[in-house]
This record gives C-alpha cells, sequence and structure tokens, in this order.
C-alpha cells in the first residue's frame, strides 16, 4: 500500500506539472491535467493515506463522548 500511495502521488504531480508546463505553452490546454490532478488528490489520494495511516488504530480517544463529563466534574 505504501509503494502504491508513493506512485499515486508521483502521477498526481506529474498531471499537475504537465498542465501547469501545457498552460504555458498553449494558453488554456493545460488546466485539464491540472483538474483532474487536483481531482485524483482529493478523491483517490487523500482517502486512501487516511485509511492507510488510521487502519488498525485505536480511534476511540479522539471522541467526544468523554467531553460532558470532564466538563460537569471541572464545574
Amino acid at each position: 500500500m505504501n509503494l502504491f500511495l508513493k506512485i499515486l502521488l508521483v502521477i498526481v504531480v506529474c498531471f499537475v506539472a504537465f498542465g501547469y508546463y501545457t498552460n504555458y505553452s498553449n494558453e488554456g490546454e493545460g488546466e485539464k491535467f491540472i483538474g483532474m490532478g487536483i481531482l485524483l488528490f482529493a478523491f483517490i489520494l487523500m482517502p486512501l493515506f487516511v485509511y492507510h495511516r488510521y487502519k488498525n488504530k485505536d480511534l476511540s480517544s479522539y471522541s467526544f463522548k468523554n467531553f460532558n463529563k470532564n466538563e460537569n466534574e471541572n464545574e
């Protein structure tokens, strides 16, 4: 999974870089590549990265279920 995320990151960076290069040389043609790179980043790379990082971790310490109890004790 780690190798797949790195390859996907390189693909996204290449899309954006190629889009900027094409946008610089041909007026307005590179915006499609920049947009595809940003969409890949936002909807594929980031969710996979978050899933990879938080897989098999205890996330109960990040919830607010004990927040009201601690707030009432402080008063």
